[in-house]
């Protein structure tokens, strides 16, 4: 937030230098992020008279000027001006002169002759003609002929201002406007606020509710709108001072009209419009919601297409405005306006902003509602456009004006006790203190004994209970009273990782022993990821980001395989063409649609290996984290349903009996919809349900001093039933002394049916206690060919 100190000592009385103003604003919160002086570096450019013009005698297009420099004597100025001439007074930068860009000025020689300066123009001090008549000329400004001779410019055009460039916290919307900072600076320094000058006369020949018609149909979204009617408007230049104010704060002056709305926005904080009445249909002005589709082109010719979440002002048949952003093409103010209906509102600010970010169009206006724009700002704004209407005697004041808002206009009140205040802030600052600081800061103040009662103002919508009471007591009672102290009880504890936090440590390091690299991946993603991964969940039950930042970023994702495949594409396309990926990351899933609580977040693991790897590869490093994480557990493969996987290199795995994910090849259809050419094989695990089943203590099993057996096994068997349920059946029938089971070979081929195959099992037996015999092995190998035959039909081969 801008601040030129000449306007603030419109309303404070500052007695101080602008060096001790800076610190105080610091001490009470206000950080001043820059000074600019007006006149910037402009140093040594005085007022001279040209006396004399002469052709130079070695230059078509240069003349030599004689000047009268007052003080500084009578000299000599080479010049290639055309809009000079003798008795001009403008300015002339004298020998080691600064312009207001920083250039230095010294005296030289131009083909042959000596100049000892060089006339200025506005652009070389900086200003326009909305500061000075004739300083937008394309040449030397010419100043007024009384200007005496010699006399620094600056001083004369008033140039010598300093703006102080504030930083506004987001709590503080009030201060985003110059009223705003001067009641911080008329509290800080304890002295009287003067007041903007309100009043205006009205024409009572005129009524606003008989010339137009005012509807709010979204108190929700604008909870207060003012309109009044100007009646006969003289369009026209506004006066030098009203220029100067918008100037200083970088608005180029348009007409008084539009001048009047900027003063209001910088002045009171409030954004206003006014519509060309002739140009409303049937004189009728509604507040609503846009519908579908619904078009408006704004006041710099773009052309938007609205949805039911915009705001827009209309007339009878279409928008005139897009509420609280920008306003219509269509019903500005233009030359040959004679009548105006001007707007003050307040507008929920959140639909500000997201309109302003999903149309892609920002103004000042937006940026201030976007922050909040109060009741009492709707209010003083609309008087203070009237009141300077009626200044510059410029239109006639309608008698009345619509005031649409719902419920009453009340005033916050807190309830709390000084010793409340001063238990938060730790001191013990007196009763009467406390209300002469509250009273600065326009607070209206009750209190009896220990009892205290604040009346909020309408332009502190950020104060809600006492610990507010109390910031806004010790930020002007000042910091520098609270003593630095240590507690009194207190321990010093160790930091460090949780069990949770150090398993997944853990996790992560047996990855990283099998050759993998961890990536960090965005969790918004593209709405069409669902389609192009074949992903189970619907698109209608993704939770959708209300104002993404791009179509790549539309909904919170439900799986990490589409983040790691676009890692392991950037990869690719970067001639990385081989390599190991995983991310621990949450997935988004929903309660209910629309959102009425937080959606279920789910840690998930995923896994990406390309380049020289197979099915095998990614199964063992599966493999290799369920023995290391899921020890003893009983752990099975089953072919998986998932559309995005390989059908035939793929498969679930169940831990005990519950689902924790799945893993293979993918699909090549999709992987060539990334540039993928070689197989892909990724693994997406729901970390969370894995650790469930994480084992929490170290298992181990003696080594037999007995030598093992070994049996090999080969069964006839349909070829729908795979070797997980074969295996299953034989550690089942195998007992005790059954220690492992391994398939060695699988065979489909002449010798059987066309429909089984033939599965070739390795079984070895052992036990620890003694040596086993032929007889005990006999048995349970004629015990295990009976359970496969028994349940699936097999047949010794």
């Amino acid at each position: 937030m801008k601040a030129p100190l000449s306007w603030l000592k419109d309303y404070v009385d500052i007695d101080c230098t602008p060096e001790i103003l800076e610190e105080k604003l610091f001490s009470c919160g206000f950080e001043v992020e820059d000074k600019i002086y007006t006149a910037g570096k402009i140093d040594k450019i005085v007022t001279c008279k040209i006396l004399e013009i002469e052709k130079h005698p070695n230059a078509d297009k240069l003349s030599v000027t004689k000047i009268d420099a007052g003080v500084y004597g009578q000299l000599q100025i080479i010049t290639a001006a055309k809009n000079i001439f003798v008795g001009a007074v403008v300015p002339v930068a004298l020998d080691g002169a600064t312009l207001y860009n920083g250039d230095r000025i010294f005296n030289g020689e131009l083909r042959g002759l000596p100049s000892y300066g060089m006339f200025c123009s506005g652009e070389e001090l900086g200003i326009t003609d909305d500061w000075y008549e004739g300083a937008s000329v394309n040449g030397i400004l010419i100043l007024d002929e009384k200007f005496p001779l010699g006399v620094e410019v600056k001083d004369l055009l008033d140039l010598n201002d300093i703006i102080f460039d504030i930083n506004i916290t987001a709590n503080r919307p009030d201060c985003q406007s110059i009223l705003g900072i001067a009641r911080e600076v008329a509290a800080v320094l304890n002295k009287p606020l003067k007041q903007p000058d309100f009043s205006f006369k009205c024409n009572d020949k005129y009524s606003t509710k008989d010339i137009v018609s005012i509807n709010n149909n979204a108190f929700d979204l604008c909870s207060r709108y003012i309109g009044r009617v100007v009646k006969n408007i003289k369009i026209g230049q506004s006066p030098l001072w009203l220029k100067r104010r918008l100037f200083s704060m970088g608005i180029r002056s348009i007409n008084n009209i539009v001048d009047i709305t900027n003063f209001v926005l910088l002045e009171i904080g409030q954004p206003m419009h006014a519509f060309d009445l002739a140009k409303l249909s049937n004189n009728q002005i509604n507040v609503r919601r846009a519908n579908n589709n619904e078009k408006i082109t704004t006041l710099d010719e773009k052309e938007f297409i609205l949805s039911e979440n915009n705001l827009v002002i209309c007339d009878a048949e279409k928008p005139v405005a897009l509420a609280g952003v920008m306003g219509g093409l269509d019903s500005g103010i233009s030359d040959q306006t004679v009548d105006v209906v001007f707007e003050s509102a307040t507008f929920k600010r959140d639909n500000i902003r997201k309109t302003s970010r999903s149309l892609g169009q920002k103004s000042d206006s937006s940026s201030r509602f976007e922050k909040g724009v109060d009741f009492y700002s709707v209010e003083f704004g609309m008087k203070r456009a009237l009141n300077l209407i009626d200044t510059l005697g410029c239109g006639e004041i309608a008698c009345d004006q619509f005031d649409l808002y719902e419920g009453e206009i009340v005033n916050k009140v807190i309830e709390t006790t000084f010793s409340k205040v001063n238990g938060v802030l730790g001191l013990d600052i007196d009763n009467q203190t406390i209300i002469d600081i509250l009273k600065r800061l326009y607070f209206e103040v009750e209190s009896n004994g220990d009892e205290l009662k604040v009346t909020v103002p309408l332009f502190r919508e950020d104060m809600e209970g006492y610990p507010d009471i109390a910031e806004e007591i010790i930020r002007e009672y000042g910091y520098s009273h609270i003593t630095p102290t240590l507690l009194k009880k207190s321990s010093i504890t160790n930091g460090g990782l949780n069990d949770q936090q150090n398993r997944q440590e853990s996790f992560k390091n047996l990855l990283i022993s099998y050759g993998f690299n961890e990536i960090i991946t965005y969790s918004f993603v593209p709405e069409k990821d669902v389609e192009t991964f074949k992903l189970p969940t619907s698109t209608d039950s993704l939770i959708k980001i209300l104002n993404p930042i791009s179509e790549e970023m539309a909904v919170m994702r439900s799986s990490l395989i589409p983040s790691i495949v676009r890692a392991v594409s950037n990869n690719i396309t970067r001639k990385n063409n081989e390599g190991r990926l995983f991310e621990i990351a949450k997935v988004y899933s929903a309660k209910e649609l629309p959102l009425k609580e937080l959606p279920v977040e789910t840690a998930m693991l995923s896994i990406a290996m390309f380049g020289n790897e197979d099915f095998f590869s990614i199964k063992g490093v599966v493999e290799g984290i369920l023995n290391n994480f899921c020890f003893g557990k009983d752990v099975k493969y089953i072919k998986t349903g998932e559309k995005l996987m390989h059908p035939t290199r793929s498969a679930d795995i169940f831990v005990d009996g519950e689902r924790v994910g799945y893993f293979g090849q993918l699909h090549p259809v999709i992987a060539e919809k990334f540039s993928i050419d070689k197989p892909l094989f990724v693994a997406e695990l729901n970390y969370d349900v894995l650790s469930t089943q994480f084992s929490e203590k170290i298992m181990f099993k003696p080594i037999s001093k007995f030598p093992s057996v070994e049996r090999d096994l080969a069964v006839i068997i349909d070829d729908n039933i795979s070797c997980a349920e074969v295996v299953d059946i034989i550690n089942q029938a195998g007992g005790e002394f059954l220690e492992s089971v391994k398939l060695f070979d699988v065979y489909k081929g002449e010798q059987i049916a066309s429909d089984k195959k033939s599965l070739a099992f390795n079984l070895v037996f052992v036990s620890l206690d003694r040596t086993l015999n032929v007889e005990e092995i006999d048995n349970i190998v004629k015990n295990i060919l009976a359970e496969l035959r028994s349940k699936i039909n097999a047949e010794l081969r």
